[in-house]
């Protein structure tokens, strides 16, 4: 659309604003081809002349910005302008990566912006939870809000959320350290609506913290299972669920997901060490809508249990799961799952898989992606009737290079090929 719009201006278009352009289509009609311009495209036509740097500049071009592409030039200020020309048009906008972007800029740009419904501030250091006040103050329909790696957030910036953004329904908080349980008991008091919650590598969130969202509320003591029941109770819209590095979190956990989040579709609990079959095999017989799961120091039982009861599993990653063999694989390979949904299966630093399991994943005709990174007895011959069976499938593995036999009756030193003689 961008080069097409280019050469039209080059054959129609003059150094004045009553060029045959401007006199043959409508304001509307422009305003409209505009609309389906890039963010450097919409800049370069508010060059041209006045008219079109009027049109180019018209809020309603302005209502998806992605600034990502040029995150090591923006500065608070360009953050400001943006809001001051865009107002309330503005519906969504990345600042991912923006280093230089912090709370006064993004103070303007509540003010301005308030009908904001997605906002990305991923890698945003330098805000602090002043930012999250004033998105509680201006910005009551945002909906998803991406803070994953800003370190200074703490419990404020939660409980302002609870309280000036209801209808928010995706979070993301991952490596935010600071937050404990008061911030997740704000959270899911003022946000009822939640669907989907990012808390990888927040490491003080643990069992308490699910615990402390109704302890005021109710009379103690209860049993630990009826308390964490409840603490989810007020979650049922969740859908989407990462707790990856959350390493204080134990199988209660799982077992009130399964009882009080019927829609859940993606959950995430990779690094989590106190987390066991058990668990799992109970959250895996009453979902069994998951479509993504991502498990750690699993066994083969429940890879059995996921076979029987996820029949819509289109990711499972296995990650460093050093326990399960082949047997846990070829139940998985014969489940309801496999032969239409399966799409990526992540094997990586599995020790004890084999080119057996290969075999038994030849019927999965869905799969898409498989990681066999660091599995040792792996071998090319392997993978390679694997992709006689699936010929469009992706392999990401590794194979060492081989070591050279020791010389026979030489006196120099023998090094491995991908050492390095200094």
């Amino acid at each position: 659309m961008a080069k097409l719009l280019t050469c039209f201006c080059l054959q129609m278009f003059s150094n004045n604003d009553e060029a045959v352009i401007n006199k043959k289509l409508p304001k509307e009609l422009l305003l409209r081809i505009f609309s389906f311009l890039d963010v450097v495209t919409l800049c370069r036509c508010a060059q041209v002349s006045r008219a079109w740097n009027v049109l180019a500049l018209d809020g309603s071009n302005w209502q998806r910005i992605d600034l990502f592409d040029f995150q090591r030039d923006i500065e608070g200020r360009v953050v400001e302008n943006i809001s001051k020309r865009c107002g309330g048009f503005l519906r969504k906008l990345s600042l991912r990566g923006c280093l230089g972007v912090g709370d006064n800029a993004l103070r303007t740009f509540a003010q301005n912006c308030r009908n904001i419904e997605v906002l990305n501030l991923n890698g945003c250091t330098k805000i602090t939870d002043a930012t999250c006040t004033s998105l509680s103050k201006f910005c009551s329909k945002l909906r998803h809000l991406d803070l994953a790696s800003c370190t200074s957030i703490t419990n404020m910036s939660l409980k302002a959320l609870s309280e000036g953004c209801p209808l928010l329904e995706q979070l993301n908080i991952s490596w935010c350290d600071q937050v404990t349980k008061d911030g997740i008991q704000a959270l899911v008091r003022g946000c009822g609506g939640l669907k989907a919650l990012f808390l990888k590598g927040c490491t003080q969130v643990r069992n308490e913290s699910l615990r402390a969202i109704f302890h005021v509320a109710l009379p103690p003591p209860l049993p630990w299972p009826v308390m964490l029941s409840l603490c989810f109770s007020g979650c049922h819209k969740l859908q989407s669920l990462c707790a990856s590095g959350c390493c204080n979190i134990t199988d209660a956990i799982l077992n009130a997901l399964g009882q009080n989040c019927p829609r859940l579709r993606i959950l995430e609990v990779a690094r989590c060490s106190q987390l066991t079959d058990v668990g799992f095999t109970t959250l895996a017989r009453v979902t069994s809508d998951l479509k993504s799961f991502s498990l750690f120091q699993i066994t083969d039982s429940t890879l059995i249990q996921l076979s029987i009861h996820c029949p819509r599993l289109q990711v499972l990653s296995l990650s460093h799961c050093e326990l399960i063999t082949d047997d846990g694989i070829r139940h998985l390979g014969n489940g309801a799952c496999a032969h239409d949904r399966l799409e990526v299966i992540e094997l990586d630093n599995c020790p004890l898989i084999t080119d057996a399991s290969l075999e038994h994943l030849k019927s999965c005709h869905s799969l898409e992606r498989i990681e066999l990174y660091d599995c040792q007895q792996i071998t090319r011959a392997g993978i390679k009737r694997l992709r006689t069976h699936l010929p469009n499938i992706k392999v990401h593995a590794y194979f060492a290079p081989v070591t050279p036999p020791p010389s026979v009756g030489g006196s120099r030193q023998r090094f491995c090929r991908c050492c390095i003689i200094l």
